[in-house]
Formats: C-alpha cells, structure tokens, sequence
C-alpha cells in the first residue's frame, strides 16, 4: 500500500500515467514486472498494461453508452476473456452493485460509478493497481467506504495498490507514504 501525496501541480498524476506507461519520461527508467517500458512499442506496452495493471481514474471514465456491466466486461472483451460477462457480474457483486448491472453511468450516484470503475480495475486480477484520487470526488461518508473496500480488495487479492490522494487520513492507512514538490520525491 502506497500513497502519493503532494499539492495540486506537483507531479502525482503525472506519476501515474508514467507508471502505466501512458507517458514517457523525459529521463530515468521505468519497470514492471522486470519489463523496462521504454523497450516496448504501442502494443506491447498496452498488453502489459491489461495483463499487470489496473487504473482507477479520478473522474472514473466510464463509457456512457456502456451499461455498468459492459463497462467491467471491456477490458476482459478486449484481451479475449470468453468468461468476460461473469467476471463481470461476480467483480460488480463484489463491489455492492449485484442489483445495478443493467444501469447505465448517468443513472449512478457518484459513488457507484467509482465502485464501477473499481470493479473495472479489478476484473483481469491486476498485480499492480494504480489510483488517482479515488476518494476526490465523493461525499466523506461514500469516499471512506470506496477507500474500505479498495484496500479490502487490495488485501484479498494480493495486489500492489499505489493510490494519489490530497486526503492525509488515507494516506495514513498506506504502509508507504512519499510526498511529492514540483515534481520531485520530497519526503517518504
């Protein structure tokens, strides 16, 4: 359990994306799995992306003409998964959204679209789960029962969590916590 910390412009999303290899570094290296991300092309980079990442987006990028299971099934859909529909459905009932499958994201409170995007995370078993700012958005109360179940779900599955968050009281419940200042590790 890792948090990044650090004020608005320091660096932690952009920390992020590196991470999953969505941006390239100006300098450094950056590897996953032993897999330096600077060697591989487009496609490769992607497929170790669906094989060893999850990401959960701040403002959740849900697909809106996707009801909330075709939106967990996606990422199985693409890598082939022929079980694509049940994980989802099973990933959704984990999540507390078992009765919410067939609603579309405008019909979802705040709270459910982020459980959403949780299970969508999730769904391929991802060794590395990447957040930006999953609490951010939310009311305290809904923001600190996605936190319960994130950090549920990192333990239950064995996964590397890395969470970005202005909240210190979640940062408090990661084992690691590394501040960041225009764009520069400032404190661990």
């Amino acid at each position: 359990l890792v948090a990044i910390v650090g004020e608005s412009g320091s660096g932690k999303s952009t920390l992020l994306n590196l991470i999953a290899g969505l941006d390239q570094p100006d300098a450094g290296r950056i590897t996953i799995g032993g897999q330096d991300l600077a060697t591989l092309d487009d496609d490769a980079c992607t497929r170790l992306r669906r094989a060893r990442l999850g990401f959960v987006f701040q403002s959740f990028h849900l697909l809106p003409g996707l009801t909330a299971i075709e939106n967990v099934m996606l990422p199985a859909e693409l890598a082939g998964d022929p079980e694509a529909a049940a994980k989802a459905a099973a990933a959704l009932k984990e999540v507390g959204l078992g009765n919410r499958l067939r609603h579309y994201p405008a019909q979802l409170s705040g709270g459910e679209q982020q459980r959403v995007a949780i299970a969508r995370a999730f769904i391929m078993a991802p060794k590395l789960l990447l957040a930006d700012e999953p609490t951010g958005n939310l009311d305290h109360h809904t923001g600190q029962r996605i936190a319960d179940m994130l950090f549920r779900l990192n333990h239950d599955r064995g996964t590397t969590l890395v969470l970005v968050t202005h909240d210190q009281a979640l940062a408090e419940r990661c084992q690691h916590v590394y501040r960041l200042q225009d764009g520069n590790l400032v404190a661990a």
